[in-house]
């Protein structure tokens, strides 16, 4: 099984689920599987906090760069804020990356270093944005 799941993981995953389903726990691929399962988990929190930078990055264009704000901008922060109420409908358990406080600084930063890349402009070092800004602010074009 090791060098089924080197060679075509996909089909390594198959066999898995066959595998499980058929009750043949003795052929698994434990090691891995375990590998794999932590990994789930993962995936979905970084998709979370993706969304929350990405969220955080149009703030930032949007706060500092008002003559250039766009429906494109107002989209995205949309967008993403529908992605971040679904993950959290599948997985409420990631609730506690968005109340820890950690999260959102780090997004921040990362977000912050990004809109820097972008723009040139220089950005305070601090979050301006709570998670309430991030969840639930209301921007529009006449702003």
């Amino acid at each position: 099984m090791e060098q089924l799941y080197e060679r075509d993981f996909s089909r390594w995953a198959e066999t898995m689920a066959d595998l499980l389903a058929a009750g043949d726990f003795t052929s698994l691929d434990i090691e891995n599987l375990v590998e794999e399962v932590r990994d789930l988990s993962k995936r979905e929190r970084d998709r979370l906090l993706s969304s929350l930078r990405l969220i955080l990055h149009h703030f930032l264009n949007w706060d500092y760069q008002p003559q250039k704000r766009s429906r494109s901008w107002q989209n995205t922060i949309d967008r993403e804020r529908n992605n971040i109420e679904l993950y959290l409908e599948d997985s409420p358990s990631l609730q506690r990356y968005l109340n820890d406080g950690v999260s959102l600084a780090k997004m921040y930063r990362l977000a912050r270093a990004d809109a820097i890349r972008e723009t040139d402009l220089d950005f305070p070092k601090d979050c301006l944005y709570d998670m309430e800004d991030v969840l639930s602010r209301v921007i529009s074009l006449g702003e």
